[in-house]
């Protein structure tokens, strides 16, 4: 090979050298830049995805808030939920398994489909729900019998308690599992055993009562088993809420009513509930560990409805308790005046109906006064026939009747105060014969008994007291809890003097009707007012054979109510009882009035008051 040659060769040599030498030399510079940028510009961002796939951060469930009544006492608690889960991948055979736990410990058809339903939606390694609230016996037989069930293990959570059982159940409600809708927007809501609030308490102040989640951090494998935890911050329990009633009353009241009897008493000064009483009732427990069918066609099927708070939710009309409402209506429309007379013959004619009085032989001369001491419905009818429906209305309404109350339990019914246009909207004339017999409280009122409470407290005090239940939320009081945190109803104070004194005459004059029902010696006296609603219309020819509703079967006969303040002179409580079909306000629903309202004088201190008012 020439000189020439060689030199060439070795030219062309060097060059693809330089050329191969530049692109290495570029290749590693861009790697070298590749790996500045993931390493040192992307190295944080990195190394968190890094730890993200590492690390696993799952929310803990906060302890519940606790419901305590206006003492202090534990109404809604939480207690140790012993529980058996299932590792599918520990078991050697899952169905073999559930096959021996079920000899130890039954499980029904629907527990084994949802644990196998849980077990196909879940990784292998993700513990399943098989058994909750488990006895000392049941855990002892799991653990007797362990080496027979492989994958199960016994673990321990929290449950909700209710200490009064069926004594609160229907103010503080009850828990149960949330539905599957509302796990969508709270990731707390998705957790093992949570438990939300479905009726009562429990359900208005839910959010508050829940508490925010706790984490755990725990290190995982690449298919997300846990290796070993990390770190752990435990949730901020659910703030406590204290509720106004007085658990050791409300057992006092309970123990005084009977099947279908509802009673609630109020602090006439504030609104505060103290007591509210339907009998009967349900254990709220249940729910928490689940309600079997039979229970629950237990519930549904009774016509005694033990689920419903009559308080709150029955319907009613008020008969002669509505009477003080017609009178302060008159009086505000300038129709009728004090002193102002009308003759009770037993009864009022309009064109051809007769609208009767409850004594058939007439009360005579009466004023306003005297009509609502003897319960005159003569004179009511008088009133009403003057004042008209829709004026009424708009005062019942100013005391609370037939308009939503701010209580605290979901679901409570506001009722219904007719007036024309409601009527003519459903294709029905309002005549002056309905204007009568909406005149003595019958017709079509709905009112609920916290609604008549809710009136009396009005009418004791002339404030716009609202009924509730709250009294401080963690720890923190509420608004509402001082007489002047209420406006003035804008009744003239003449006007409610009168109605007050007719009360007190009710009860405490010769001819009243609770004359029977007054307060025993030394705790002062009471001013109410009886009323009986019939359920069934009475017909001319009944009335002419002396009726006696006594005789017809129970469902038929009136029902018996009773509105009353205490004490007289310096209002505290204000209450409201209901005795479905308890055939006369005055023999059943105002002694049990004047009984529960004693024990109110006595057991919150109230008789010093009363006597220092003598």
């Amino acid at each position: 090979m020439s000189r020439r040659e060689e030199e060439r060769r070795r030219s062309v040599f060097t060059r693809r050298a330089l050329v191969l030498g530049g692109m290495q030399f570029a290749a590693l510079g861009l790697l070298g830049a590749r790996l500045h940028h993931l390493q040192v510009r992307e190295g944080p961002r990195y190394a968190t995805l890094s730890d993200e796939n590492r690390l696993s951060v799952r929310l803990l469930a906060p302890p519940r808030g606790r419901i305590l009544d206006r003492e202090g006492r534990v109404v809604a608690g939480n207690d140790l939920n012993w529980r058996a889960v299932l590792t599918a991948e520990q078991a050697v055979d899952v169905q073999a398994t559930l096959e021996t736990f079920s000899r130890i410990i039954p499980l029904s058809d629907a527990e084994r489909s949802r644990i196998e339903r849980d077990i196909r939606r879940r990784r292998r390694f993700v513990p399943v729900l098989v058994r909750e609230f488990l006895t000392w016996e049941e855990m002892a037989a799991i653990e007797l019998n362990a080496p027979d069930l492989p994958g199960i293990s016994v673990d321990v959570g929290s449950a909700r308690v209710f200490p009064e059982a069926e004594h609160l159940a229907h103010i503080v409600g009850y828990v149960a599992p949330p539905a599957e809708g509302e796990t969508e927007n709270d990731p707390l809501l998705m957790l093992p055993g949570i438990r939300v609030g479905r009726a009562g308490i429990e359900r208005h102040h839910d959010r508050v009562l829940r508490g925010r989640a706790g984490t755990v951090q725990l290190e995982v494998n690449v298919v997300g088993r846990v290796i070993r935890e990390m770190n752990r911050q435990e949730g901020v329990p659910g703030a406590d809420v204290q509720i106004s009633v007085d658990a050791e009353f409300q057992r006092m009241v309970r123990a005084k009513c009977e099947i279908g009897t509802s009673a609630v008493v109020l602090d006439a000064r504030n609104g505060e509930v103290l007591a509210m009483a339907t009998q009967p009732s349900f254990d709220p427990n249940i729910f928490s560990s689940g309600v079997s069918a039979e229970q629950w066609r237990e519930w549904t099927r009774s016509r005694a409805t033990p689920l419903i708070n009559k308080v709150t939710n029955g319907l009613y009309a008020p008969g002669s308790t509505f009477k003080m409402v017609v009178a302060l209506a008159a009086f505000e429309a300038r129709v009728a005046t004090h002193g102002e007379t009308v003759f009770c013959p037993g009864h009022m004619d309009l064109g051809d109906t007769r609208f009767h009085c409850h004594n058939r032989h007439g009360h005579g001369w009466v004023d306003a006064r005297a009509a609502i001491k003897v319960s005159c419905d003569v004179y009511f009818y008088e009133m009403a026939r003057r004042v008209g429906m829709d004026r009424i209305a708009a005062m019942a309404r100013r005391f609370g009747l037939g308009v939503p109350l701010e209580i605290e339990l979901p679901g409570t019914r506001a009722g219904l105060v007719p007036t024309r246009a409601w009527r003519q909207a459903r294709g029905h004339a309002w005549n002056l014969g309905d204007t009568l017999v909406h005149g003595i409280g019958q017709g079509f009122y709905q009112i609920t008994p916290l609604a008549l409470a809710t009136m009396t407290a009005r009418i004791a005090t002339g404030r716009a007291v609202q009924p509730h239940l709250t009294r401080a939320i963690g720890g923190q009081p509420v608004q509402g809890t001082r007489a002047e945190d209420w406006p003035s109803l804008g009744i003239p104070e003449r006007d409610l003097r009168l109605v007050r004194d007719a009360m007190w005459a009710v009860v405490n004059e010769q001819g009243g009707t609770a004359r029977a029902s007054r307060l025993p010696a030394g705790l002062g006296q009471m001013a109410g007012k009886t009323g009986t609603t019939q359920v069934r219309r009475i017909s001319r020819e009944q009335r002419e054979r002396g009726f006696n509703a006594a005789t017809l079967p129970r469902e038929f006969r009136p029902h018996a109510l009773f509105v009353a303040y205490a004490p007289h002179d310096s209002p505290r409580f204000a209450i409201a009882v209901v005795v479905e079909h308890g055939l006369s306000g005055s023999a059943a629903a105002a002694p049990l009035a004047r009984d529960i309202l004693a024990d109110a004088i006595r057991h919150f201190g109230g008789q010093r008051l009363a006597e220092a008012a003598r």
